[in-house]
């Protein structure tokens, strides 16, 4: 997997309390604890169900399209509220 680089500015106290946290909890360094941190909320929380593939996926998208250009719906607002 390939990986690119962003750069994250933190306020001085939360700097040092992420590598506070670090230190305590045995990561690497703050940069390891963010990513970590960004995995939890993505990918463990996450309610997305990725059973769906990309072709599923794109065809879904498709049927929203064509559904809001046919004006099925008022809005987009009312087809998201019709798909829960």
């Amino acid at each position: 997997m390939a990986t690119k680089q962003v750069n994250v500015k933190l306020s001085s106290n939360l700097f040092d309390s992420a590598e506070s946290f670090a230190e305590s909890y045995g990561y690497r360094n703050v940069q390891d604890l963010i990513a970590e941190s960004l995995r939890e909320k993505i990918f463990e929380k996450n309610s997305f169900d990725e059973s769906f593939s990309e072709k599923e996926i794109d065809l879904i998208d498709k049927l929203i399209e064509k559904s809001l250009k046919k004006k099925d719906f008022a809005d987009e607002k009312a087809l998201l509220k019709a798909l829960e």
